[in-house]
């Protein structure tokens, strides 16, 4: 998936990208948001800002009460 490193990316950016981690690798949601962490963030919180990695914790929490 291409970035611009310009803008806040969407929660719904991140739904799809930690749902395609969950099919492609056949993991669990925790699984998937430590890949994301890992192969997305680079482990850096702000390397695409503040606003980028609250999205992803948005998306996060919103695929954790739909599996809960």
């Amino acid at each position: 998936m291409t970035i611009n490193h310009a803008s806040t990316l969407k929660k719904e950016y991140f739904l799809s990208y930690i749902n395609l981690i969950m099919i492609s690798r056949n993991c669990s949601l925790e699984e998937a948001k430590e890949l994301t962490m890992d192969l997305f963030f680079h482990n850096n919180f702000e390397q695409y800002g503040k606003q980028t990695y609250e999205k992803f914790l948005d998306a996060y929490y919103q695929l954790e009460m739909l599996n809960s």
